[in-house]
C-alpha cells in the first residue's frame, strides 16, 4: 500500500478543512513601516510556519557540517585485560546467574 501518498492526502484534507473553516476569520498585520488589512488568519498562521521552518535551517545545514568535520578522536584508553574483565564480570550479575555462583551475601551489584 502507498502510505505515503495515503498519509499525503489526509495532510491535505486535514489543512483544506483547517482552510475552509477560517476563510471569514481575519487580522491585521503590521511590520512596523506597512499595516496589512483583512489578512486571513491561516495565511497568517502557515506564514509563521514556513518563516519557522526557514530560521531552522541554518541550524540543520550548520550542524550537521560540524558533525561531518568533526576528527574521529581515537581511543585513549587501551582494551582491558583479561583479568580485569574477569573481575568485572563479578560485578554484573544477570537474572541467569545461579546461585550457587555468589560468593558473597551483599546485594546483585555488590554495593549493599
Amino acid at each position: 500500500m502507498p502510505w505515503r501518498l495515503i498519509m499525503l492526502i489526509v495532510i491535505i484534507a486535514i489543512l483544506l478543512s483547517f482552510i475552509g473553516f477560517n476563510l471569514t476569520n481575519t487580522c491585521d498585520i503590521s511590520l512596523g513601516f506597512k499595516t496589512f488589512h483583512r489578512v486571513p488568519v491561516y495565511l497568517t498562521i502557515f506564514g509563521s510556519f514556513l518563516l519557522g521552518m526557514i530560521c531552522s535551517l541554518p541550524f540543520i545545514i550548520f550542524g550537521s557540517l560540524k558533525k561531518d568535520k568533526q576528527p574521529e578522536m581515537p581511543s585513549s584508553n587501551p582494551p582491558a585485560s583479561p583479568a580485569k574483565t574477569s573481575k568485572l564480570k563479578g560485578l554484573f550479575k544477570g537474572k541467569d546467574d545461579s546461585p550457587a555462583e555468589k560468593t558473597d551475601d551483599t546485594g546483585p551489584y555488590g554495593i549493599d
